[in-house]
């Protein structure tokens, strides 16, 4: 009987036992778990009291920092020595910025965060020692492939698939000078690839240079791919499946888009306002709306931005020891003399300052010192890809070109009804499109 009850005393106690270590668990698993602190621009703004709001006309950074109880003397420390880090006097009306103030009855500024565009910001630290700098937001970059096919333009058929302006243009300055945009087929096939940006995961913000890029076009591949040919220089261009370079040494207008020839170079020319006099014309005019923007036709220094006489508004460039380039009548001049531009880069924008009778930029072009007529001047081509960066250029544009060429389009069918559907090859899905405008 004593045996028994042993075997039950032990039962019992291992019973409690189990029973404790239940009672125990809860406890140890309720403790406190220290929460990680959320930092915003790199502070913790349960901190401060915040404020947000955006540069509105008026303001100033002295005017803000002296609202919010700011000494004078650490004003004027980081306008004087923080200038290239912080220029106070180019803040723009409408950028957003945040300020930090201490929560006590001081209520000063200690922290001002001006944001220069949506990715990159600039922080004033006035506390203690006064001190400035630029940073940046956390940016997750997304690859993104597209392909369509040209059945309306390249705009209208680019935004369908949803795809940001900006591509659409980086893709026309790629194959400016081997594609005439305003002369597409339908049928013409494209594919591109490109990273998207995104703030916090999920903000939107802008597109990165494109990857790589396929044109057919008239039945004829062109593939693009950036590589940086000149090492010293550090400046990138596209090439094509043959390593020769997609850009012209000169591009065939000062406008992108929206122009028309209106005035071509002749030496003949009669007005009949001057009483049909030969008055020879040694421009070429391409009409365009007031603030279309101008852009270099090629790379070169700015020799002249000025005003004079009938020209107007206009900039000078000098390409090298044949060429320069001249544009009259801007509305503004966006660059100043002695800086280098690149083919393609804003350096004004359509104006009617000077003689002229309509809205339009008189492109002028010297050869040798003389003016020439551009239409018919035979330019030559940027240089290819050296032989001596050819292996390694093959290698490297290999594994992408391959990216490219598995990249499937979206092919329009219909179905018995005629309605429009689309098949996605790389999934297989059909999405109904029949009620798309």
């Amino acid at each position: 009987m004593q045996k028994y009850w042993g075997i039950i005393l032990a039962l019992v106690v291992l019973v409690a036992c189990k029973k404790t270590q239940k009672v125990e668990s809860p406890e140890i698993a309720q403790l406190p778990v220290q929460q990680p602190i959320v930092k915003t621009y790199g502070f913790n703004f349960e901190k401060f009291d915040v404020i947000h709001d955006t540069i509105k006309n008026g303001d100033s950074f002295g005017k803000l920092m002296l609202q919010n109880y700011v000494d004078y003397p650490k004003i004027v420390k980081i306008a004087e020595e923080y200038k290239d880090t912080f220029d106070v006097k180019r803040i723009k009306v409408g950028k957003p910025y945040i300020i930090l103030k201490a929560k006590d009855t001081t209520e000063k500024a200690q922290i001002f965060i001006y944001e220069n565009d949506r990715i990159n910001y600039t922080v004033v630290d006035l506390r203690d020692s006064v001190q400035a700098y630029t940073s940046k937001k956390k940016v997750k970059y997304v690859q993104r492939e597209i392909a369509g096919v040209i059945k309306n333009s390249l705009s209208i058929d680019m935004d369908s698939l949803g795809v940001d302006y900006n591509v659409t243009l980086n893709l026309a300055d790629i194959y400016a000078w081997t594609i005439d945009f305003f002369r597409l087929e339908k049928g013409d096939e494209f594919k591109i690839i490109y990273d998207e940006r995104y703030i916090n995961d999920s903000i939107y913000a802008g597109v990165e240079p494109i990857r790589a890029a396929y044109f057919k076009h008239k039945g004829k591949p062109i593939y693009a791919f950036p590589y940086i040919a000149d090492s010293l220089k550090s400046l990138t261009d596209y090439y094509d499946q043959d390593a020769n370079n997609l850009r012209s040494t000169f591009l065939k207008a000062p406008i992108k888009f929206n122009y028309r020839l209106s005035s071509r170079y002749n030496l003949r020319r009669r007005i009949a306002y001057y009483g049909y006099k030969v008055r020879p014309h040694k421009g070429t005019d391409y009409a365009a709306a007031i603030g279309t923007p101008i852009v270099a036709t090629a790379d070169g220094t700015v020799t002249e931005s000025r005003r004079k006489g009938g020209n107007g508004k206009y900039v000078k460039i000098k390409h090298n020891g044949t060429y320069s380039t001249q544009y009259l009548h801007m509305k503004a001049q966006k660059v100043k003399r002695g800086e280098f531009v690149r083919q393609g880069d804003v350096i004004g924008w359509v104006g009617m300052t000077g003689n002229t009778g309509g809205p339009h930029v008189c492109y002028r072009f010297w050869k040798n010192g003389r003016q020439v007529d551009p239409l018919r001047e035979k330019l030559p081509s940027a240089e290819p890809v050296a032989d001596s960066l050819k292996t390694n250029y093959f290698n490297h544009i290999e594994p992408i070109k391959s990216q490219l060429d598995c990249i499937e389009y979206i092919i329009p069918i219909k179905n018995e009804e005629e309605d429009l559907i689309t098949l996605n090859q790389n999934d297989g899905t059909i999405q109904d499109q029949s009620n798309i405008n």
